[in-house]
Order: C-alpha cells, then structure tokens, then sequence
C-alpha cells in the first residue's frame, strides 16, 4: 500500500478497475500477451490474442454462470481465464475448476465430433497465500502450477492447467530480479508505490504499463470510478479477511452486511461468506 504521507502516481493493480485497465483492455493486449508468455513454457508461447465475451452462460437456465476478469483464446484456439483473487473466499479453489469446464464445454460440436479439445489455462493472480497447502516444501513458493496427473506423477493430460500466483509471497527486490516473469510480479506487486519507473523494467512493454497506469492521465470519470473501486477493495478486503480470521457466524454476517452497503453483488457475498442468499437478503 502505497504511503499515505505521499499520494500514489501509479493505480493499484489488486482493483478490479485497475487489473483491467493494465490488462484487460484492447489497447493492454501487448502487456497481457507479455506478461502470459513471460508464465509460460517456451512450448507454449503465444503469438496473438483475442478477447472473448467474460461472461459465460450455463446451458440451461438453472445452471449457474460464470464471470471472468479476463477471458481470450490464442491464435492456436486455446482458451485463457485469467481471475484476479483479492480475499480469501470459502472453496476458491473448487471455483477455478468450475470456471474451466465453461471453456472446455463451449468447444463441443454438433453432429460427429472427435472430442479434440483444444487446451484450456485458468491462472489466478493472489492477493493472498494458501494456508492449506499440503506440500511442505512448497510453502512460500510463488508459482504453482498444476496439471492432472496419475498416481506416478506422470501427466495424464496435458490441456488443462491451473497457475495460481501467490502473491505476498514474492520477495524479490529490484536487483534480485532474473527473469521475464519476475519482473512482472515485481511491478503488480509494487506498482502503487513507485514513483519512478525502476530502470530494470524500463523497456517498450512495461513503459507502456506505466503510462496505463498512471493515474495523472485518467479523465475525471475514470479517476472517480478507480477512487470508488479503490475504496471498495479496501473494504472488501479488510471485511473478507476479518470473517476469515473470526470464522463465526457473526462475522460473516458482519461481513456481508459491509459488502451489502457496498454494493458487492449477492453471488460475491456468498462466495466470500458462504452464506444462503435467504440469509444476505434479510441483513
């Protein structure tokens, strides 16, 4: 967070708002493109992009939909959700597999079809660490990536992934930087701090970051919008955490009630309280 003795110059990238503007609009597809090959193996480089509707319809009116912070298909076909996670939320983790099976699904063809599906990345940004990690070696580890495997660790198929960043674990500082990805986890994880762009990541992608994300060059509107998601993600975060942290039933409600009176839709408040909707609606 940056001082408050001195006013931020770059936006926080952990707002819905400004994690879109960085990323999530048309003119920030050479940052998304750098920053997902910068995730990637080698294998799987990605050469263009295209945004996809973010809202994915279940197949029936009963079944329930899915709303991703970004959502594109490469030049290959293969399909990307990138999910930004701000709080810890009850089952997070089942969420990211229910999201995939949208992509997976939309691929199915009419008529005689082979089921040659078309690979599928589902990689989210933390804003938080798990603390139910199992694997003891691997506590503090940044990125986790996860395919299906069988019981030898051999793959089993290899066009689903899962990559989840673990933020508050990057510790890096700005001379231990070595490769694509660190720098960019050290600018998400750093941006509304900086004054000065650092010389280590001054190059043609990451100024055009910077100028994105420079808050000096917003109109009054955008300005508003960023203060007013900037305020809501504050609050949201510090509310989710603290009935994380209580784990009663009074703080989840105190909880929901905050995000109510901040206007979170109710299908977020249920996520982040596990809450029935019966229960919100009468707060």
């Amino acid at each position: 967070m940056a001082d408050d003795k001195m006013k931020a110059k770059y936006l926080n990238p952990f707002t819905d708002f400004g994690f879109k503007k960085i990323f999530g609009e048309e003119a920030s597809k050479p940052l998304l493109l750098d920053f997902l090959n910068a995730l990637l193996p080698i294998s799987d480089k990605i050469v263009d992009l295209t945004f996809k509707n973010n809202e994915q319809l279940g197949q029936t009116d009963l079944d329930r939909k899915a709303i991703y912070d970004i959502y594109c298909e490469n030049e290959k076909g293969e399909k990307f959700i990138v999910e930004l996670q701000k709080a810890k939320q009850n089952y997070f983790k089942e969420r990211t597999i229910f999201y995939s099976t949208f992509p997976i699904r939309e691929q199915a063809e009419k008529g005689e079809w082979n089921y040659n599906l078309k690979a599928v990345y589902c990689i989210g940004i933390l804003d938080f660490t798990f603390d139910d990690y199992e694997t003891e070696p691997e506590k503090g580890e940044v990125v986790h990536t996860i395919k299906l495997k069988n019981q030898n660790g051999k793959i089993f198929y290899d066009k689903l992934t899962f990559i989840y960043l673990e933020m508050p674990n990057f510790k890096r500082k700005e001379t231990e930087l070595e490769t694509r990805l660190d720098k960019w986890l050290y600018f998400i994880k750093n941006l509304e701090d900086f004054q000065t762009i650092p010389t280590i990541i001054a190059d043609e992608v990451f100024n055009q970051a910077f100028e994105k994300a420079e808050l000096a060059k917003f109109g009054q509107k955008d300005l508003y919008d960023y203060e007013m998601n900037l305020k809501i993600y504050r609050d949201y975060k510090n509310t989710v955490n603290t009935a994380f942290d209580e784990g009663k039933l009074e703080g989840k409600l105190e909880t929901a009630k905050s995000l109510k009176i901040l206007g979170v839709p109710i299908v977020t408040i249920i996520e982040a309280t596990r809450l029935t909707k019966e229960e919100i609606e009468r707060l």
